[in-house]
C-alpha cells in the first residue's frame, strides 16, 4: 500500500475538523519520509510528491527557491512551470518579498498573477524562513476557485516547518 492509498485528506467541502485531522495523520507521515535526510533537494522532492499525492483537487505544488535574488523552480509535481519568478512579482514573488502566507481565491482577480498553468484558479503560497532568512516558497495551486482556507493554511504552514526541520543539520 502506497502513503497516497494510505492518506488522503479529504477535498475542500468535508468538515473543517475532518481536514485538520487530514493535516495532523500527514505531519507524521512527512517526518517519518524526511527523517535522517538533511539535503534540500531530496527531501523537497519527497515533500512535493507526498503532498501532491495525499492533498486532493490540485493541479501543481512545488518549490521555488530564493537564489541571486529571484525564485528558481525546485522539485515540484504537475505540469511545467516558470523558472524564475521575480521578489514582489506574482503571488509566490510578493508572498517572498512580504513573508506571508497568502492565499488567493481567484488567481485571475490577483494583480500580477504569473500564469504557468492556465488551468489554475485559486493558490496558496507558504514562505520558506529559516530564522529571518527567506530559503524560498512552498507554491501550491488548484484548478477549483477558492480551493484554500485556514484550514489549509494552518495544515501547510505545519507541514513547510516539518520540511524546514529536516534540513537543519545543514
Amino acid at each position: 500500500m502506497t502513503v497516497a492509498q494510505q492518506l488522503w485528506i479529504p477535498g475542500m467541502h468535508a468538515a473543517a475538523a475532518e481536514r485538520r485531522a487530514g493535516y495532523a495523520a500527514l505531519r507524521p507521515m512527512l517526518a517519518s519520509l524526511l527523517a535522517g535526510e538533511h539535503d534540500l533537494i531530496a527531501n523537497a522532492a519527497n515533500t512535493a510528491a507526498l503532498l501532491f499525492a495525499s492533498v486532493p483537487e490540485l493541479n501543481w505544488l512545488g518549490f521555488y527557491f530564493l537564489k541571486g535574488g529571484e525564485l528558481v523552480v525546485g522539485p515540484f509535481q504537475g505540469k511545467p512551470a516558470c523558472v524564475r519568478i521575480a521578489l514582489g512579482k506574482g503571488v509566490c514573488g510578493t508572498a517572498a518579498a512580504t513573508r506571508a502566507t497568502m492565499v488567493v481565491p481567484d488567481v485571475h482577480a490577483f494583480a500580477g498573477h504569473i500564469a504557468c498553468d492556465a488551468a489554475s484558479r485559486s493558490e496558496i503560497v507558504i514562505p520558506l524562513l529559516r530564522g529571518d532568512a527567506l530559503l524560498g516558497v512552498l507554491d501550491i495551486d488548484s484548478p477549483l476557485p477558492a480551493r484554500f482556507d485556514e484550514v489549509d493554511r494552518a495544515g501547510l504552514e505545519e507541514l513547510a516547518r516539518v520540511f524546514l526541520c529536516s534540513l537543519e543539520a545543514n
